[in-house]
C-alpha cells in the first residue's frame, strides 16, 4: 500500500498492511529536528510518514492594513492576533475580536462579511493533482462555534445564547453561509481531488464540555450539519477536531456523519480509548491519541513507545480505523528521541 491507500483504508475501516501515520508539530519542533537531521532530511521516510496533503485557494479579497511588529491579521475575517514568546516557544494569541462590541443585529450588519468571490480557487486543481495519487488530500475548514468565539472572545460567546438567542441565530447563520458558500466553490472547483475536509469544533475543554448539550443541539447542530451534508453530497470525508472531554457530543456527531475524530485526548473525563472504540469504532475512524501532554514532552521513549502500543491495542484492535499521531501539535519541549520513538514504535508495532 501507499500512503493514500493506506489511509483511505483505515479511514474506510478495511484491513492495512500497518497503522497509518501523520504529524503536526509547531515551527519550533520542524527546526529541532532540521538540526538533528539535516535541513534536507526526509521526514515522510524517516518517520514513515502518511500523512495528508492539500491546498488552499489565494486570497484576492479588499487590501487590509499593514500590522505592527508582532502582531499579524487575518484578512479574511479582521482577527488581530499578537507574538507572544514564552519559555516553550513562539505564540500569536489574538488581540482584537472584531464583534466584541455588537449588541444589536443591525451591528452586525455593519460587520464587513467574508465572502468566497474574495478568493481565486484556481489554482487549487492543479496542487491537488500532483498529490492525489499518493496522497490523500484534506482541504476546508469549517467551525461554527469557534469561529463565534474568535469574532465575539470566548467570554462573550459563551454567554450569546443565554443573552439573546435571536442575536446568536443570526451571527451563526452568517458565519455559516460563509462557510458554505466558500466551501462550495471550492468543492465545485476541486470535484474528484478532495478526500478530506474538516467540520470541527473545540466543544470540550480539559475537564468536561464548554456548553451544554441542549445549547449545541439549538444554536450550533443545524449549521455543521448543513456543512457535513455538503461536504457528503461530494463525496468528501468529514474530518472533525475537538479537544478535551467532549465525549457528550460524540452520540450526535456520529448520527450527523463525521467519519474522523481528532485529536482522541483520553487522559481528559470520559475519553478512555477502550470506550470510545467499542461505541464509536464502527462508524468513526480515530486520528490522534498520543499524549502530548505528559509523555511526549516529558516521557522516556520507552514511555512513548508503550503509550503507542496502547494505542494501537485500544483504537486498532480490529486491525484498522486508526491513524497514529500526536495528540494536538508536537510542542518545542518535546526531545527529538521521543519523536524518534513513536514513530519507530508505530513503524514496528503498527504492522503486527
Amino acid at each position: 500500500m501507499n500512503a493514500r491507500e493506506r489511509m483511505l483504508a483505515a479511514i474506510n475501516h478495511k484491513p492495512v498492511d500497518r497503522i497509518p501515520t501523520d504529524i503536526w508539530a509547531t515551527p519550533e519542533v520542524w527546526a529541532k529536528l532540521k538540526a538533528h537531521f539535516g535541513d534536507d532530511a526526509d521526514f515522510n521516510t524517516l518517520f514513515h510518514l502518511d500523512g495528508m496533503g492539500g491546498a488552499w485557494p489565494a486570497y484576492a479579497g479588499p487590501e487590509r492594513p499593514a500590522m505592527p511588529e508582532g502582531e499579524s491579521l487575518d484578512p479574511t475575517w479582521g482577527i488581530r492576533s499578537r507574538r507572544v514568546q514564552y519559555e516553550t516557544g513562539i505564540y500569536y494569541e489574538q488581540c482584537y475580536w472584531p464583534l466584541a462590541s455588537a449588541q444589536t443585529i443591525d451591528d452586525l450588519e455593519r460587520y464587513e462579511w467574508p465572502q468566497a468571490d474574495w478568493f481565486d480557487f484556481s489554482g487549487m486543481p492543479e496542487r491537488l493533482r500532483a498529490q492525489h495519487d499518493t496522497r490523500v488530500t484534506q482541504c476546508g475548514y469549517m467551525a461554527p462555534f469557534f469561529y463565534h468565539n474568535l469574532t465575539r472572545g470566548l467570554e462573550t460567546s459563551l454567554m450569546d445564547p443565554y443573552d439573546d438567542a435571536e442575536f446568536t441565530h443570526y451571527l451563526l447563520g452568517r458565519i455559516s453561509d460563509f462557510f458554505y458558500e466558500y466551501h462550495l466553490r471550492m468543492f465545485e472547483t476541486c470535484e474528484g481531488l478532495i478526500d478530506i475536509a474538516q467540520v470541527t469544533d473545540d466543544l470540550g475543554s480539559q475537564t468536561g464540555p464548554l456548553i451544554s448539550l441542549a445549547t449545541f443541539r439549538e444554536f450550533y447542530k443545524p449549521h455543521m450539519q448543513r456543512l457535513i451534508d455538503l461536504c457528503k453530497g461530494f463525496g468528501i470525508k468529514v474530518f472533525h477536531h475537538d479537544d478535551g472531554a467532549m465525549r457528550a457530543f460524540l452520540p450526535d456527531l456520529v448520527e450527523m456523519g463525521i467519519d474522523i475524530l481528532n485529536p482522541v485526548q483520553h487522559n481528559c473525563p470520559g475519553m478512555e480509548l477502550e470506550g470510545l472504540k467499542a461505541d464509536f469504532g464502527e462508524s468513526i475512524c480515530f486520528h490522534g491519541g498520543i499524549d502530548n501532554q505528559e509523555i511526549l514532552p516529558f516521557g522516556t521513549p520507552e514511555d512513548v513507545r508503550a503509550e503507542v502500543r496502547r494505542c494501537i491495542d485500544a483504537l486498532a484492535g480490529d486491525g484498522t480505523g486508526y491513524i497514529l499521531a500526536p495528540c494536538h501539535n508536537l510542542q518545542a519541549v518535546t526531545p527529538v528521541e521521543n519523536i524518534v520513538a513513536m514513530y519507530d514504535e508505530a513503524w514496528h508495532y503498527g504492522k503486527r
